[in-house]
């Protein structure tokens, strides 16, 4: 007769096969009553919907949401699909933020098909999904990006609706910023002369410095007897040069967030009391203020069930005190390499004191900071070698996140933007929080993403003389929630805030964390 561990163990052996196909969203005729039903017990799996489930993790704390939003997407795509097959959409204006790389969990998806109900379908953790009963559009304004049906990016900027520009402008400009040629638009402003359209995406384009583009589209409507007018659909302004042979949308995405956020970040903070006379006496506020990190990893990888898992349920060694001593051991390593990498960022942080450039030095440096950081797991065989290659080669998630970090395709296109940025940026502050929160929404290393956004933070502080600034794990929940508004809601207010009256404090002499 098998033992618990046998059962559980050929649970997770199908479930595994079932995320070797890809499948994230789970029908609960793919996989074995009885194997279904013990990995729910067990929080291997959550049922999303009746009869459809998607795997989760064991440890996970009532109400988080971890699991669920690092399976949004897939789940939505493969639901629809086997519901609607190929007869659904997602709105032009959510079809927008997916083409202007903004993944985001919604709180409700909006979704057009033929057969839609109209009817709201409640998801976990307060999120929808609504399917509207509309006609199709035509076939030249749909495309699939990983796995969900959007219209085309000219598409979405033809047929979104207007206050899209007001209400999402750095989702809209980033979008624009990646028409190259009027003709990609004019094909389907044409068709059907789409004259308010067509004056509306004249005047956007306008807007972020694209005249070539906005003119063509006048006299070209014009020139085919149409009467068109233009109409600026933003409430701003924008006083930004956007390259124009750029492609990548997170790339101007970063642009337009740096240049929509600095001036926040700036009202918030005291003024830069600029470089201390006395270095040493700096450096040596630095040792005393030190303390080890006491977060854990912010990122989260949708979690997938390990062939290591299974044989270690299989064979009977699952065992609750030996897997505390492996954490003990982590946490052992984890502060060693903290250390390590504090005495980096030392160096680093004497280099800027000494008048270097703050953003090249971190460019330079920072790869040194994660390598220490992570030196002791690796000699520990805690980690592989090959986990200090650098930036991550697969897509993370943040626990409890409604963000998705940026897709790792684009890595190689967005860190060079970031230090080019702080490099350029004049304000220490600036440097300061956004640099931290660009890092930690860019999330480039499979893990201590948090820690070194953090290096990064007290090194840009460090450049306008503020004092080296500890975030205390009391207010974890509050740093959370104002990365999350920053991340979703492009609102940085609230993390200028915290920062600005941490380091305030710090100004002041007063006590901020405890060892």
């Amino acid at each position: 007769m098998a033992t618990p561990g046998e059962k559980l163990a050929d649970a997770l052996e199908e479930l595994h096969g079932l995320q070797e196909k890809g499948l994230v969203a789970i029908k609960s005729t793919e996989i074995n009553r009885i194997n279904r039903e013990l990995l729910v017990k067990t929080g291997y799996l959550k049922e999303v919907s009746k009869g459809w489930y998607t795997p989760s993790r064991p440890d996970e704390r009532p109400g988080d949401s971890t699991s669920w939003y690092s399976s949004y997407w897939e789940f939505c795509g493969r639901f629809l699909d086997e519901k609607y097959g190929k007869d659904w959409i997602v709105a032009p204006e959510q079809s927008l933020q997916l083409h202007a790389g903004n993944w985001t969990v919604p709180k409700q998806l909006l979704v057009r098909s033929s057969e839609g109900s109209n009817y709201n379908m409640p998801l976990p953790h307060d999120t929808s999904l609504f399917v509207m009963k509309t006609p199709f559009p035509p076939t030249e304004v749909v495309e699939v990006i990983r796995g969900i049906r959007c219209y085309t990016l000219p598409g979405s900027l033809i047929f979104c609706s207007p206050n899209t520009f007001s209400q999402n402008p750095i989702d809209a400009r980033t979008a624009l910023a990646m028409i190259r040629d009027a003709s990609e638009v004019l094909h389907v402003l044409l068709a059907k002369g789409h004259t308010t359209y067509a004056g509306r995406l004249a005047g956007a384009f306008r807007n972020i410095g694209r005249d070539r583009i906005a003119q063509q589209i006048m006299d070209t409507m014009s020139a085919a007897g149409y009467n068109v007018r233009e109409e600026d659909p933003f409430d701003t302004k924008l006083n930004l040069n956007l390259p124009a042979r750029e492609r990548s949308p997170y790339v101007n995405r970063l642009r337009l967030m740096w240049h929509q956020m600095r001036e926040v970040v700036i009202s918030h903070f005291p003024p830069t009391p600029g470089l201390p006379a006395d270095k040493e006496a700096y450096l040596q506020s630095m040792d005393n203020l030190y303390v080890n990190d006491a977060y854990h990893s912010l990122s989260i990888e949708r979690y997938r069930v390990s062939r290591e898992l299974i044989e270690r349920v299989r064979s009977g060694d699952w065992d609750h005190h030996k897997y505390e001593a492996d954490k003990r051991e982590r946490n052992a390593m984890a502060a060693r390499g903290y250390w390590q990498a504090f005495q980096q960022v030392k160096e680093s942080v004497q280099k800027i004191l000494s008048g270097e450039n703050a953003g090249r030095v971190a460019d330079e440096d920072h790869g040194n900071w994660y390598r220490q950081l992570f030196e002791p797991s690796i000699i520990a065989g805690i980690l592989k070698p090959e986990d200090l290659a650098g930036y991550r080669t697969h897509q993370v998630y943040i626990g409890g996140s409604k963000h998705v970090p940026i897709n790792v395709d684009a890595l190689p296109d967005v860190m060079p933007v970031l230090f080019e940025l702080l490099e350029s940026e004049p304000e220490a502050s600036v440097r300061a929080v956004l640099g931290h929160f660009v890092f930690v929404f860019i999330h480039p290393y499979m893990d201590g993403n948090g820690r070194m956004g953090r290096f990064l933070m007290n090194a840009m502080l460090a450049s306008g003389g503020y004092p080296w600034t500890i975030i205390p794990v009391e207010r974890r929940d509050e740093y959370m929630q104002a990365l999350e508004k920053a991340s979703v809601g492009q609102d940085i207010g609230p993390f200028a805030k915290f920062l600005a009256y941490l380091t305030y404090e710090g100004m002041k002499g007063t006590p901020i964390a405890k060892k």
